[in-house]
């Protein structure tokens, strides 16, 4: 077998985080509450890219399914790798977003505009496949330990939550009247689908983390999965209580635009906790010597989210302390992004990243040793 070969035959629906995470770096720019020289020109040119590993890995995976249709239905079948099909959708949403807010300097507004529409569409139905379906496939198939929980679960159930964010730019381009505002009722309603869910599975895994500890392993930076529907639920919110100013009643509008804030600021405040606790996590884990895989763009997606969250809070509030943490957000996030695409380039040209996954049965989560008693004690 050739070595292109092998390697479309070890792509998985993992590979669509590479677009997510690389979206997002131009999504979160574009909109970030302040000004900086040559920013909208880089986010635009990151939206770019995005856009062109987009269509390169939905060419991949139709190649795949046409010439490994086994190994492309395995993943639906395996307890890690099937939770990433809620990748493609989302990644399909953060190129849509990127076209609104920056990719209309390249392309106009009107081009851009209904390629988000295309993309919106294709993205939601496939999120709420996927919301659907692979709970579902957990529910029935998949066999699970008391200790299996990680923030992969997350990814099929989130989609929606960026589906309403993403609606939230597409509806100031609707006709007034009935079409807009069910797209808002729509919007606020995938936003409740994917918020409960999410609180369910985090639960799970805080559970999960208390019980039994982290895996030690590349597993681990999933954890930063948890951001992404805390970040997308401000940024939804923030988003749809704009776009009711125009949409429904005076009273609903004021509403939902409350609503950003009482949301956004607790859900902001929980996502700060979780940030200083992946943290800790994830450098324990790299001391102990964790190595690289795809599961490191985990660190890209979800940090956006929580940058446009914090630029959502910014404008809804007027307070400086959420731009500065913005921009603080966003200089973390270029960081990861730069560290993660140059490894995943190094890693891609190698073919290290294509490597069939090793079969050593379930990871398992544990604990450190209690330290030893103290003499005389």
């Amino acid at each position: 077998m050739t070595s292109e070969a092998a390697r479309l035959q070890n792509f998985g629906p993992n590979w669509f985080a590479s677009v997510m995470g690389t979206g997002i770096v131009a999504t979160a720019g574009a909109a970030l509450p302040i000004r900086v020289p040559g920013l909208r020109s880089f986010s635009l040119a990151v939206w770019v890219v995005a856009t062109v590993l987009l269509v390169v890995l939905l060419v991949a995976v139709t190649v795949q399914w046409f010439r490994h249709p086994t190994v492309a239905r395995a993943h639906s079948r395996n307890p890690q790798m099937a939770h990433f099909y809620g990748a493609a959708p989302m990644a399909l949403l953060t190129v849509g977003s990127g076209a609104i807010l920056v990719g209309r300097d390249l392309v106009g507004l009107r081009f851009a505009v209904d390629l988000d529409w295309v993309l919106w569409t294709m993205g939601t139905v496939g999120g709420l496949v996927t919301a659907t379906t692979i709970p579902f496939v957990m529910f029935t198939q998949l066999n699970v330990e008391p200790d299996a929980a990680f923030g992969g679960w997350l990814m099929p159930v989130v989609p929606p939550m960026v589906s309403a964010a993403a609606g939230g730019l597409l509806i100031p381009h609707l006709a007034p009247g009935s079409g807009r505002t069910t797209m808002l009722y729509g919007c606020y309603a995938m936003f409740g689908l994917s918020l409960f869910a999410a609180l369910i599975i985090i639960g799970m895994i805080w559970s999960r983390l208390t019980l039994y500890g982290t895996s030690g392993t590349a597993r681990v930076p999933t954890l930063w999965i948890v951001l992404g529907p805390l970040g997308q639920g401000i940024t939804a919110a923030g988003l749809l209580g704009s776009a009711a100013r125009d949409t429904v009643t005076p009273d609903l509008a004021r509403g939902m635009d409350v609503f950003a804030v009482l949301f956004g600021v607790p859900a902001w405040g929980f996502a700060v906790l979780w940030i200083a606790l992946a943290t800790a996590l994830t450098m324990r884990t790299l001391r102990r010597g964790m190595p690289f895989a795809l599961t490191w763009w985990s660190l890209t997606f979800p940090v956006g989210t929580f940058v446009t969250g914090t630029t959502q809070l910014a404008v809804h509030t007027g307070l400086p302390a959420f731009r500065v943490a913005a921009v603080a957000a966003y200089v973390g996030l270029l960081g990861t992004w730069g560290l993660v695409a140059v490894r995943t380039a190094r890693g891609s040209v190698g073919g290290s990243l294509f490597a069939p996954p090793p079969n050593a049965g379930p990871v398992r989560a544990r604990k450190d040793p209690p330290p030893a008693s103290a003499p005389g004690l």
